[in-house]
């Protein structure tokens, strides 16, 4: 086994490609399918050169900083200005959910799409809990909430 392995070596490399690219799908981040490029590289390294693990391991190594370096950043700026892209914060904007303990101008917390969130009142009125609140603004990690059947004043 380990003799045969010594000789196909590619067949590792596209092992560690497929199962990086479809992690991938978990992270959605960009960075397991450029590391997945590197391995494939590496793949390909090792069916001209294969008795030489170190040029395998050099050429998927390269190729990784190099995907991650050059094409991922540019992947990632084109995505984030594409059309309709938005971010989480900005989906939080409208959204609506419940305060889980008193808010008031200074803090307090609220669940809003399943999520707990620090919060504070937008017009500094303190709101109970249990209160039906919808987000008006988000201030760095801190959401900005209303009082759902109360009209903006």
């Amino acid at each position: 086994m380990l003799e045969w392995l010594s000789e196909n070596w590619w067949v590792a490399w596209l092992v560690l490609a497929g199962g990086l690219a479809v992690s991938e799908m978990l992270t959605l981040d960009m960075t397991l399918l450029m590391l997945a490029g590197g391995a494939l590289a590496g793949a390909g390294a090792a069916l001209v050169f294969p008795g030489l693990l170190w040029v395998h391991i050099l050429v998927a190594a390269v190729v990784a900083v190099a995907l991650l370096g050059l094409l991922r950043p540019e992947i990632l700026k084109r995505l984030h200005q594409g059309r309709g892209y938005r971010s989480t914060f900005d989906q939080l904007l409208g959204s609506t959910g419940r305060s889980a303990g008193e808010i008031t101008a200074s803090g307090g917390e609220a669940i809003v799409n399943g999520e707990t969130w620090s919060a504070r009142s937008w017009d500094g009125e303190p709101i109970a809990p249990g209160v039906a609140v919808e987000v008006i603004e988000v201030d760095g990690l801190t959401i900005v909430v209303h009082p759902q059947h109360k009209p903006l004043g």
